[in-house]
């Protein structure tokens, strides 16, 4: 009987994967292995056809595609093309709260992650925290202090309080805990809401309790103390949840819109002409990086031989000299550089 049901079974059907697709995936190995950074620009559209040997059409499906993705962006007139970008932050948040759409989080959740991690972002925050910075953290607790404002500044004002934890983030020199953290600040901005019911008095308590523990921080942070910032900030994660529960904030579940996108970006632009953080942590040597390494760029002359049919294959890649093992040993150096620069 199983021999039967092997015979009778259908040939399971291999989907293949469109030219556009194949060039944008070949382009992503180009990035990598050429060590491109933010700002370095990919060859014309023109040099991108005859190293694919592809339709123009499908060169611009394929720089579409990375555009969408937040690697690249492109810009039009003779001397437009591709140029890579650092994924932004914004579009990162709104893939993930997209995906978490449908799942079960709370805000239990949220605040379980932010307890574990925020204490070791702050601390790792201080011995790189600049003049600039310090200003930056007085002029957010001085717009987040409760006055006499009606309820909606107050709702602003909680998602200002976010703003302070950024600071703190950007001057923290782990890219990876930076990144989670700011994540989660977003999805707390973006995502909690509180009822009509709550009253005022509620609002100005919050604040008040969130202006005095920042301040605490930042003077521990001025004294140098690392562990004392790591100390108080784990109170401050404690007694946010316990706040916002009595609140009776809730988790508010959709998906994140492109207009939402450029919200985020215009508070983000709003936010660093008022206050002036410092960039995130590797940025400039990122840039100075950039400017100053050789040339890794692959070769993109007319004389390249595409060769019909093999987007995306070792053949339709740049041309490189000595054997495999050579290859993967100069790429793997340039893969470290580019780790340790962000």
């Amino acid at each position: 009987m199983a021999r039967d049901a092997q015979t009778v079974r259908e040939p399971l059907e291999i989907k293949q994967q469109k030219r556009g697709d194949l060039v944008a995936e070949a382009i992503k190995r180009l990035i990598t292995e050429g060590n491109l950074l933010p700002g370095d620009r990919l060859p014309r559209e023109v040099e991108l056809q005859q190293m694919f040997a592809v339709s123009k059409s499908t060169i611009r499906e394929a720089l579409k595609s990375l555009e969408v993705q937040g690697l690249i962006k492109v810009s039009t007139g003779p001397s437009g093309g591709g140029m890579v970008v650092e994924v932004p932050l914004d579009r990162t948040f709104q893939l993930m709260q997209n995906y978490l759409f449908f799942k079960e989080v709370s805000i239990d959740d949220i605040y379980t992650v932010r307890q574990l991690l925020e204490p070791e972002l702050a601390a790792g925050a201080v011995p790189h925290l600049s003049e600039a910075d310090f200003d930056a953290l007085e002029h957010n607790m001085a717009c987040c202090s409760p006055a006499s404002h009606d309820r909606r500044e107050l709702l602003r004002q909680r998602q200002a309080d976010m703003d302070f934890h950024d600071i703190l983030a950007a001057a923290n020199p782990n890219s990876f805990l930076r990144f989670t953290c700011e994540l989660v600040n977003e999805m707390i901005r973006q995502l909690i809401v509180f009822g009509n019911e709550t009253p005022r008095r509620e609002h100005e308590k919050f604040g008040t309790a969130n202006v005095d523990i920042h301040r605490r921080i930042t003077e521990a942070a001025r004294a140098g103390d690392s562990q004392r910032v790591r100390e108080l900030m784990q109170v401050h994660m404690q007694e946010a949840r316990t706040y916002i529960k009595r609140m009776n904030g809730k988790l508010r579940g959709r998906l994140i819109l492109d207009s939402d996108i450029v919200d985020m970006q215009q508070r983000v632009r709003s936010q660093l002409a008022t206050n002036a953080p410092r960039a995130p942590a590797g940025e400039g040597k990122r840039v100075a990086k950039s400017a100053t390494k050789p040339s890794t760029k692959p070769t993109t002359k007319a004389t390249r031989k595409p060769i019909a049919g093999t987007v995306g294959k070792p053949s339709a890649k740049p041309k490189t000299t000595g054997t495999k093992a050579d290859s993967v040993a100069k790429a793997a150096p340039a893969r470290k550089r580019r780790t340790a620069s962000s």
